[in-house]
Parts: structure tokens; sequence; C-alpha cells
């Protein structure tokens, strides 16, 4: 799958290619990484890719010529590849958008913008999708794009370790993914959960589905409304709603005593 970058500022790209995971991908040919600087395609003496805004107001504005042609350039040797255009105004980015991108297999351009924004008829004709990395505003598309480039790139056949890392991450079933523990088996007189080390199997499962729930409960309720509940989940929901009532009885108690 080819991943290229067109950016004004090639070199922060081209240092997100050459390390950690992207950088071994690369170096195993399960991916190809390029940039493509958009000042290249400038058409005059001082390598200008801005200009006024028609109508007035503040700042520049990336012209149309440049950028086309760059984006030419990049589908030359990738036809098939989708340009997406980082921008505020795009669909926002989530773990979903991740999945389709990275099993599309597909090439991906990205058109990072700078200044003001671009010019409006460059969107209308090369730009495939636009999306966003959260309502805020940015510098650039630079960073915007790495970070989507690496939640695809982590998604794809060989790029982990395991062949199920990728599946077990939070939000690829709609829950957050369970807790995590390492040695040493007791920190700061917190001793890592005895199931953990008991070497069960089938207990492991059911203690990181229930530590999966209760962190969705906790910190990311909103995932319910959007997914709903297995009948597993019901069914340790209804658990913990008995043990709760059980702990409430006992506090109603104590209160009542004082």
């Amino acid at each position: 799958m080819r991943f290229t970058v067109l950016t004004l500022f090639p070199e922060l790209i081209d240092t997100f290619f050459s390390h950690g995971m992207v950088g071994r991908a690369i170096a195993n040919g399960i991916i190809f990484g390029t940039t493509i600087n958009i000042r290249d395609f400038a058409f005059n003496r001082h390598n200008s890719v801005d200009d006024r805004p028609y109508g007035g107001g503040c700042g520049m504005v990336m012209r149309p010529e440049p950028l086309a042609l760059a984006i030419k350039e990049a589908k030359l040797s990738s036809p098939e590849s989708k340009v997406i255009l980082m921008s505020p105004q795009g669909e926002t980015f989530d773990q979903k958008i991740a999945c389709q991108l990275a099993s599309a297999m597909q090439g991906l351009i990205f058109v990072c913008g700078r200044y003001e924004g671009i010019d409006e008829r460059v969107v209308a004709q090369f730009v495939d999708e636009e999306l966003s990395i959260g309502d805020y505003v940015m510098t650039g598309g630079e960073l915007a794009s790495m970070v989507i480039m690496d939640s695809v790139i982590r998604l794809l056949p060989g790029v982990l370790g395991g062949s199920e890392s990728a599946q077990m991450d939070s939000f690829i079933n709609g829950r957050l993914e369970h807790a995590h523990y390492t040695r040493p088996p007791v920190f700061d007189e917190i001793a890592v959960p005895d199931i953990l080390v008991g070497g069960n199997h089938k207990k492991i499962e059911e203690w990181r589905e229930a530590s999966s729930l209760k962190r969705t409960f906790l910190k990311r309720p909103d995932l319910f409304e959007k997914d709903g509940c297995s009948d597993q989940e019901k069914k340790l929901l209804k658990q913990w709603r008995c043990e709760l009532k059980g702990w409430i009885e006992k506090l109603e108690t104590l209160i009542n005593q004082s």
C-alpha cells in the first residue's frame, strides 16, 4: 500500500516514515511512503505557492496550479490512490474509518494545506474525501496526516508483531481495551490481579471482558449508545447492579446507625 503526502515541509513526513513501526513496515516492503514538495511545482521565480484571497480578508490561500500539478504527479505512481484533504471541515476520523481505509488496500494521497486553506477549485476537482482529526484548527495538515497514517498502517497485515494485536485495540468492537499489567508483580504495594497470573485462560478472558466493559462504562459511556450491549455484557451489568445494590443497602444501614 502506497502512502504519498503532498506538503510544503517534506522533512516532517520523511522523519515519520523513517522511524518505529512505520519505518519497519517500509523496510520490510509492506508499505511504501513518499513525499512530494508542493513548492517544486511553483511557476514563479520566488517559488511562492500562495496568494491573497479574492474578496479580501486576512491571511493567504494556497494557489490551485502548484497543488493540482502535485496531485497529478502523485497519481502517476499510484493512479488508484484516494486523494484525502486534511481539513477541519472534513468527517471526523475514527477507528471505523481507519479500518475502512486499511481494508480497501488502496493507496492514499494526503493533501496538507497551509495558510488560510487551499483554493476551493482544487477541492472540487481533485479531492476524493476530506478528513479531520478533531474540532480544532492547526497550522497545517502534516501532523493530522501522520495521525491517520499511523492508525491505518498498524491495521495492515504483517505490520504489528502479532496477527491479533490490532483486533484487541480500543474501539475495534465499540469498547475500550481492557487494563494491562506487566512485571513486577507488586508495584507501590499494588499487586497484579490474581486471575492474570493463575494460568486459567478462560478466567483471564472473562476478566478482560469485564475490565473492558468497566472502562467503557466509566470513561466512555457514549459508546453504549452507538452499539448497544451484547447478551454477555448485559449479564455482567446485571451482576454489577446486584452487587451495587447490596453495597448501597450496607451504606444506608451504616448511615442510619450513625
